[in-house]
């Protein structure tokens, strides 16, 4: 199962979807694309929404029903999926077949519903909380190694692919990012946005894998990896010379994908918002996280080093 893999470290770093950073900096600027109404509450808050970006990766290595939550193999479903409702996808598909395969974007549609509920119950920590799995969830959508059963390249010979994409190339690069994205905008059909999204995100595959590749053929081995200590242990890395090839192959992937699941998460927090009657944001109490509570928002479990998904 892809749990028992996502718990080994291949190379320097575990990540299977957005690393750490790149999750927190998605959530962080999502907040700015909101407008007037609900940018106070969301920027008095802004650091408990980016830091909490990665809570569910947290969550992955405590509750067995979460790492079917962050990617969807399309491969593996026929060749047009029919059945984007959840109860009919579960009907025909079976809950087996859907855990094994990944929900991610039948998970992202259930969110939006929680989302919209909490605002209109005015509830502080059920918004705060969503907001932060939201964006974690639709930027896992926007990774194209998340919409196939061959995420890290295992299938290809190119294990360590999923960590180098998405971790790796923003970890060095994603401080030259332009990632200011404009204002949000309401989406009709909030169903319709995400499934597109996954299937645009995964027209960008056979990119991914096909020029690392390529790249591959040109570098040795001496030269496609560096040691470097990190949390005091020395680990193999990419170096920043096959990083920078990459990066430059891929022109501008990473980044374009990083802006468009900016774009969304803002664009589904305004959405959840408007359909809940946009209620005073400014008039909510402040959260009161009780012990077993803010556990479940973060467990005490430790994750692997420079884990994320």
């Amino acid at each position: 199962m892809k749990k028992s893999l996502w718990c080994i470290v291949l190379l320097s770093i575990i990540s299977l979807g957005w690393g750490f950073l790149a999750h927190m900096e998605i959530n962080r600027y999502a907040v700015y694309t909101l407008p007037a109404e609900m940018q106070g509450f969301y920027k008095k808050y802004i650091d408990f929404i980016s830091e909490n970006a990665v809570t569910p990766d947290r969550r992955k290595y405590v509750f067995d029903d979460e790492a079917p939550r962050h990617f969807i193999d399309l491969d593996k479903y026929p060749t047009v999926i029919k059945y984007k409702h959840w109860p009919k996808a579960l009907e025909h598909y079976t809950l087996d077949t859907l855990t094994k395969y990944g929900i991610v974007p039948w998970h992202v549609q259930k969110v939006k519903y929680l989302l919209t509920k909490a605002f209109v119950e005015k509830n502080t920590n059920k918004i705060l909380r969503l907001s932060a799995d939201m964006g974690h969830y639709i930027a896992d959508a926007h990774v194209p190694l998340h919409t196939s059963s061959n995420y890290n390249g295992q299938k290809t010979g190119q294990e360590g692919i999923h960590s180098f994409w998405e971790t790796r190339l923003t970890e060095l690069y994603s401080k030259t990012y332009r990632l200011n994205v404009g204002k949000a905008n309401y989406i009709p059909d909030t169903q319709d946005a995400i499934w597109k999204a996954v299937f645009k995100t995964n027209k960008s595959l056979d990119s991914v894998l096909r020029f690392e590749r390529q790249l591959n053929k040109k570098y040795t081995t001496e030269k496609k990896y560096v040691t470097e200590r990190r949390n005091g242990k020395k680990v193999q890395v990419y170096s920043e010379e096959y990083s920078k090839a990459y990066h430059k192959a891929l022109n501008g992937m990473v980044e374009r994908q990083m802006r468009a699941a900016i774009k969304m998460t803002g664009d589904f927090w305004y959405t959840c918002w408007v359909d809940a009657g946009q209620p005073n944001l400014s008039k909510l109490k402040e959260p009161v996280w009780e012990k077993e509570e803010w556990e479940k928002v973060i467990p005490v479990k430790k994750l692997p080093v420079d884990g994320g998904d």
